[in-house]
């Protein structure tokens, strides 16, 4: 019987152990190549606006910025409500672009990707850029 209970407890910290590990792991946002990219639309959670950007230079300047940018989960993200841009990436071949082709930019080091918030912890997001667009 105290075998059994050992065995339990043991297995448990190993899982919470392993949670913990995964929660705090470094995640690359992206790793795109810009002339894979046709089109990026950011929708502006402020006014209501959706923009297409299909000019090779901008899609170049945030694909590159994005793909320098390194993530940690923060926090849960479920109930939310509300955004700065919900961006969605187009790859030439008309599919979206893997796991992260939709995400949002909340500022210039926090995404979000529901069921979590992400915090940048190498490079930075060029808000004020895609702000400079969509506006």
């Amino acid at each position: 019987m105290k075998k059994k209970i050992i065995l339990l407890l043991s297995v448990v910290i190993i899982l919470l152990m392993g949670i913990v590990v995964w929660f705090n792991i470094p995640l690359d946002l992206m790793d795109l190549d810009p002339n894979e990219v046709m089109e990026i639309v950011v929708f502006n959670g402020n006014s209501g606006n959706a923009t297409h950007i299909t000019d090779k230079e901008q899609i170049q300047h945030i694909v590159e910025n994005l793909n320098g940018v390194e993530l940690k989960r923060s926090k849960p993200s479920l109930g939310y409500m509300g955004y700065s841009f919900k961006v969605t990436i187009y790859l030439s071949d008309g599919n979206e672009a893997g796991d992260w082709n939709n995400f949002i930019i909340n500022s210039d080091d926090t995404i979000r990707k529901d069921p979590f918030f992400y915090s940048v912890t190498k490079g930075n997001i060029d808000y004020s850029y895609i702000e400079g667009i969509v506006e």
